[in-house]
């Protein structure tokens, strides 16, 4: 294969990085379906083991198939290193595990995914970091709660379901100039649309299942960033923990990338135009999409994003049993929690995905029981619109 260039665009990185062609001249990137290698002598293990010689040592740390996601993955972001992971839940703990230690403060925005402030309050917890939650959106209260022992700012952007914004710059100057470190979940933008690292965010989370697989085969997550931080302390943390990407799954996301740049942006059209329908009809109190004007960081994601993503949420009048009426009367979107998917799918956060918070919790982060969360798949818009349409005909 061609040796990668720098002035590739991000289609073609997409496609063409990371694939080292064996003796076997394959054209697609194959599956080393191995646990472990060979070696060519005593002397090339103990070398390999000691990392004084590169090359393959136990697919726990070290796989063909694992290696070619991670660079493309790492060219697409614009980043140093990439970790691959068995899921985007294992990525940011590997990130956390990482990163800090006891006595360590962890600056969180309110309003991430559910497991994640799981993981925060009742796992990280326990071994010594304390996590407290801002509003993404408002700069002075991140500064307001930066405290000596902060040594991370966490963020979701476009947030899980409301699609609430983050200023990624300000917040990346915010956090070095407080010597913390800036950690963006790029789960529901991607690279296609957005790129932190050039916003100046040093660590890109990723959970693989949603987009960047795009047809919902398999579970993966990753972490991209820098060589030292990524390339070191979260590698260091995969060879010994071991929550690793299988290479087949490592696979499937290779051949997903390959279309990521197309999809996103069918992604994109698709929900502008369901967003649009939906806030005129008159069941639905406030749609949430960052490609409304209506929505509060609408400027924000021009200039931050190159399209407002697939993810639309909405409330309905009525609750949480309206909530489910709409949702129960649907015959062709999928009721899942899972997202990023060419098929559209449809849930009710309050007791799915952010089904685990308290009541309090969630009302904090915004996620009312009336509240619906549409991933717009890839059928036509026109009979999505027709099967939303039924649900809300049931109020």
């Amino acid at each position: 294969m061609s040796e990668f260039d720098p002035d590739w665009e991000l289609a073609t990185r997409a496609i063409r990085v990371g694939h080292h062609r064996t003796a076997e001249m394959e054209h697609s990137e194959p599956i080393f379906a191995t646990s472990s290698f060979v070696f060519g002598s005593a002397a090339e293990a103990a070398a390999r083991f000691a990392g004084d010689e590169p090359g393959n040592i136990y697919a726990r740390f070290t796989n063909p198939t694992v290696r070619a996601f991670e660079e493309r993955l790492a060219a697409m972001e614009g980043g140093e290193a990439c970790v691959a992971t068995a899921s985007g839940m294992s990525a940011i703990l590997s990130t956390c595990m990482g990163l800090l230690q006891q006595g360590d403060h962890l600056l969180s925005s309110r309003s991430i995914f559910g497991s994640t402030t799981v993981l925060f309050d009742k796992y990280l917890s326990r071994f010594g970091i304390e996590t407290s939650y801002v509003d993404l959106a408002d700069v002075s209260a991140w500064e307001a709660a930066i405290r000596p022992e902060t040594r991370m700012l966490f963020v979701e952007t476009p947030s899980n379901p409301l699609t609430a914004l983050g200023d990624i710059r300000a917040l990346a100057e915010l956090a070095h100039a407080h010597d913390c470190l800036l950690v963006v979940d790029n789960c529901f933008c991607t690279p296609a649309l957005q790129r932190p690292l050039e916003l100046g965010a040093d660590i890109v989370i990723h959970s693989a299942t949603k987009y960047l697989d795009g047809q919902g085969r398999a579970l993966g997550g990753a972490v991209v960033g820098d060589a030292q931080r990524v390339g070191e302390e979260v590698f260091g943390v995969l060879r010994t923990a071991g929550p690793t990407m299988s290479p087949f799954n490592a696979w499937i996301f290779l051949k997903g990338l390959e279309t990521l740049a197309l999809r996103m942006r069918a992604h994109s059209a698709a929900a502008q135009q369901l967003a649009e329908w939906l806030e005129s009809h008159p069941a639905i109190e406030r749609v949430y999409y960052p490609g409304l004007a209506s929505h509060p960081q609408h400027d924000l994601a021009k200039r931050q994003q190159k399209a407002p993503g697939g993810i639309v949420a909405f409330d309905v009048r009525g609750g949480r049993e309206a909530a489910w009426q709409v949702i129960d009367a649907t015959r062709m979107l999928s009721i899942t929690a899972n997202l990023g998917d060419t098929k559209t799918t449809i849930t009710h956060p309050a007791s799915t995905t952010h089904g685990r918070l308290n009541e309090e919790q969630r009302q904090a982060a915004g996620i009312g029981q009336g509240l619906i969360r549409v991933a717009v798949g890839l059928e036509a818009i026109e009979d999505i619109q027709k099967d939303l349409q039924r649900g809300l005909d049931a109020l």
